[in-house]
């Protein structure tokens, strides 16, 4: 997956959680469920930006892990 793709899914998951936490703000029935279900979206978020950046430092830094060639900067 290239650098474009991983932050275009960093942006969806990021949009998701956003929605479900407003939804939260306007079904307080539902608002634990949905505001675990943001959580979860956001951990998505980082845990995608966590494994580009790593990739792309070992990259940098001449490394080339069998994982780092799946996130090819553009």
């Amino acid at each position: 997956m290239n650098g474009l793709a991983i932050m275009e899914n960093v942006r969806r998951y990021r949009t998701i959680a956003s929605l479900c936490r407003q939804t939260a703000a306007y079904r307080p029935r539902h608002s634990c469920s949905l505001l675990a279900q943001a959580s979860e979206w956001e951990h998505r978020a980082v845990t995608e930006l966590e494994a580009y950046y790593e990739a792309f430092c070992d990259m940098a830094a001449g490394n080339t892990p069998a994982r780092a060639v799946n996130y090819a900067v553009n």
